[in-house]
């Protein structure tokens, strides 16, 4: 997947990933696409629920070896 910008979260634990992202959304230019890199297994549900809450868009995640690589898609401010 394109994308504009890449957060490590590597061996980062709940709640740490989504605090991340949640600081890194506000870095990037709306239509940006942020790639998330986590091992956490928490992120295949916590990263769809801060996108719905907070209104950006989930494109997905992929599973690489012991990685999983989330999506979001800036849309506000």
């Amino acid at each position: 997947m394109d994308k504009d910008h890449t957060l490590d979260c590597y061996g980062l634990l709940c709640p740490m990933p989504i605090i991340k992202i949640a600081a890194m959304i506000k870095e990037i230019a709306v239509g940006e696409v942020l790639e998330v890199v986590a091992t956490d297994e928490g992120i295949l549900s916590d990263l769809p629920a801060w996108c719905q809450r907070t209104g950006h868009a989930f494109l997905g995640i992929e599973k690489r070896g012991d990685e999983y690589l989330g999506y979001v898609r800036k849309t506000s401010a």
